[in-house]
């Protein structure tokens, strides 16, 4: 859909198809492009007043009369339902939060394959470890969200189920805290991020890491998985009372095709539409049994694609703008032809993050290895700043990233 706004509601991620002047009289060489740069920003705003953005291509702004053109259970904006925000400051550099990230994630890992553990054996898991580790990684999150992140998207994965938990817990987090919830909401999405899938230790680990397409009784035993989470949870004395109902919902879809309830729209609430958001791109972003790696770029114009049908459209937009197009641990080929892993965002300019260099335009190692702020504009020669050209999947080039940081 065709949309004219005013340059200055312009965001990264729009696709410019018209101006308000003829394109012969500005300098773009295209006739419809997605804006991307900070330079195309600029001279929009010298040349035009107002532009015309296809929303089908790019996207949108944020619109509240959209929420209410839907019906309350199926096109509800979730945001609304938050009432209470805390403005949080990065309290930490990443070089100094690292090592705090790199044991409150050990010990979450630790504490999760002993929960594990437990309930495999008919034990209960131990409530207040569990807690304790979620505090931890949600002090670390709140100091400085791009080290957890790192260390959550290159850490080598030992037991598949736990690493996608604590995987999932960490972007549980650094979303809360981008949406400025409250600390006792972020350590809500912590735990459920890290217990949501629980009931996954109770089905047959043949089946999880089976390749070939499931059978419908095999499909269907895979999905009880949700009802065997929410029954441990129910049983274990001490976690917060909404967790075992919050487990139910992060495979429910926004359009009524999940499960286990096939509920709607806005009646998945909050946490649950935050939930299935985050499962869905960490699952396709990492290694699976079945389908291939997407790179993380891919994944979010998945899940731009599906707005308002699978997921809610509004807080797609919001998690894009969370962790940016380029995400923390993302492999990224730079217009120089180098190599180099994101480390950290630019808040205000998510398009230009921090990137360390670690492979030369030939594909060999960097010592040592280069720190390039693309908000600072470096350059690759006098005429050429660096910029990001793409994002590679993790099999696509000859490094382990986690040497760097682990």
């Amino acid at each position: 859909m065709k949309r004219e706004i005013s340059v200055e509601e312009l965001q990264f991620g729009m696709y410019v198809v018209q101006l308000d002047r003829p394109w012969t009289e500005t300098s773009f060489v295209f006739q419809g492009f997605e804006l991307k740069t900070q330079e195309e920003l600029d001279e929009l705003k010298k040349c035009c007043k107002k532009v015309f953005v296809d929303t089908d291509k790019g996207l949108d702004l944020p619109d509240a009369s959209r929420a209410q053109a839907h019906p309350a259970g199926k096109q509800g904006n979730v945001l609304d339902s938050i009432t209470r925000t805390v403005v949080y400051e990065e309290r930490a550099t990443l070089q100094a939060e690292l090592p705090r990230a790199r044991e409150a994630h050990r010990k979450t890992e630790t504490v999760l394959a002993h929960a594990f553990d437990a309930i495999r054996a008919g034990k209960s898991l131990d409530a207040e470890r569990v807690r304790d580790a979620v505090t931890s990684m949600t002090d670390s999150v709140a100091r400085n969200p791009d080290a957890m992140l790192l260390l959550a998207e290159l850490k080598e994965k030992g037991e598949q189920i736990v690493g996608r938990a604590v995987g999932v817990s960490v972007y549980m987090i650094t979303f809360g805290r981008f949406l400025h919830l409250p600390p006792d909401q972020l350590e809500i999405l912590g735990m459920l991020g890290l217990m949501q899938d629980i009931g996954k230790v109770r089905l047959p680990a043949a089946l999880l890491n089976k390749k070939e397409r499931l059978s419908d009784a095999e499909i269907k035993t895979c999905r009880s998985h949700v009802e065997q989470s929410v029954a441990i949870l129910k049983e274990t004395a001490g976690m917060p009372k909404e967790l075992a109902a919050l487990a139910a919902l992060h495979h429910e879809r926004f359009d009524g095709s999940g499960y286990p309830k096939g509920l709607k729209g806005d009646t998945i609430g909050l946490f649950g539409c935050i939930a299935a958001i985050v499962d869905y791109f960490d699952a396709v972003t990492r290694p699976r049994p079945y389908g291939d790696v997407v790179a993380p770029s891919n994944a979010l114009s998945m899940l731009y694609k599906t707005r308002d049908q699978k997921f809610s459209g509004p807080l797609v937009e919001q998690f894009i703008q969370c962790i940016g197009i380029y995400p923390v641990g993302a492999i990224v080929e730079l217009n120089s032809g180098e190599i180099g892993i994101v480390i950290a965002q630019n808040q205000a300019r998510r398009l230009l993050p921090r990137v360390m260099v670690v492979l030369d335009a030939k594909g060999n190692p960097l010592r040592p290895q280069m720190i390039l702020d693309l908000a600072k504009d470096p350059r690759v020669n006098p005429q050429t700043p660096y910029r990001i050209k793409r994002t590679m999947e993790k099999d696509s080039v000859s490094i382990d990233p986690a040497e760097f940081f682990i």
